[in-house]
């Protein structure tokens, strides 16, 4: 869309400094991949992210709100509108109370899952463990369940704060959130990073009372396994959601002998078949040319769908 020269200044006005135009996002994803966003923003605080959220909704112009995009595919052509991204200003994390072993850690929704990770270690609290290694942010991470075979956000988490559309925030406990398979629903609503649904601004996490060194060797043993089995090349992590029941989604394409699989610069990973990863010069359109071909033999053996976890926007 185009950006009036009025709308322009407002935006250079009350983000000096930290707003781009026509911002290539290849160069805010893990994927290494993407068009420009029309205008492109890193918040300082939270009431710069109201201010620019009651902006947008005012003039019906399209807003997204991004952490690290380590779990998003942006279309060649770009994404329509604004980005803005958490990870400059919302990224504080602190820690209250330590009655009978336990603390609440807070971490602000742009601060990234090994931030937090790092931070837990260092104080010797337990339980972020089994986060180590997860890309993207916090408030990704909370929207998404995040976790590995050692746990889960929804084990530890104690509370949100989120942001609401009226521009009101407010807590909501643990009990009161409904997780399914990476999705977060509170009060039958949705909480994403869309116009219009409730926002994520940060977590309360329930953690215990350890030893830094034993919780720093563990770290050590569980990080090296995880490089053992996953790429290191540009990827947004899983790309499949995993079917309800049976086999993984790595498993499946794997038995499709869909490793090594390519189209382009974009190839299904000989490591784990689970990512798709850009080796060099991939285009958006390469990544899901390449979705779209392993759906489809997977489909065709094992009658199964795979649905995609990475998000694809723009």
């Amino acid at each position: 869309m185009a950006i009036d020269s009025e709308t322009r200044k407002w935006f250079e006005r009350h983000f000096e400094g930290n707003v781009k135009f026509d911002e290539p996002m290849s160069r805010h994803t893990s994927f290494r991949v993407g068009g420009p966003a029309d205008v492109f923003i890193l918040p300082r605080t939270v009431e710069e992210l109201i201010m620019l959220i009651d902006y947008t909704q005012n003039r019906k112009m399209p807003c997204r709100i991004i952490g690290d995009g380590t779990n998003i595919l942006v279309k060649d052509k770009g994404i329509r509108g604004v980005v803005a991204v958490m990870t400059r200003g919302l990224k504080k994390i602190s820690h209250a109370g330590m009655e009978s072993g336990h603390a609440i850690v807070t971490a602000m929704a742009g601060a990234r899952m090994n931030a937090l990770c790092r931070y837990a270690i260092e104080n010797g609290f337990s339980g972020m463990n089994f986060a180590l290694g997860i890309p993207g942010t916090v408030g990704g991470g909370i929207m998404v369940n995040a976790g590995t075979s050692h746990g889960s956000i929804a084990d530890i988490l104690d509370s949100i704060v989120v942001l609401l559309p009226n521009g009101k925030t407010e807590t909501i406990l643990r009990k009161n959130l409904d997780y399914s398979y990476r999705n977060l629903v509170m009060n039958g609503e949705t909480v994403s990073t869309c116009q219009g649904d409730p926002l994520v601004l940060e977590g309360n996490f329930h953690l215990r009372r350890s030893d830094p060194d034993r919780l720093k060797n563990e770290a050590d043993e569980i990080l090296k396994k995880r490089n053992k089995s996953q790429p290191s090349s540009h990827s947004a992590g899983c790309f499949f959601k995993n079917p309800g029941s049976g086999k993984t989604a790595g498993e499946l394409i794997d038995l499709a002998g869909l490793k090594g699989e390519k189209i382009g610069d974009a190839r299904v990973s000989e490591k784990h078949a689970n990512f798709i990863i850009n080796t060099g010069s991939a285009t958006a359109n390469e990544i899901i040319d390449l979705m779209t071909l392993v759906q489809r033999k997977v489909l065709e053996i094992f009658n199964i769908t795979l649905e995609p976890e990475v998000k694809i926007v723009g």
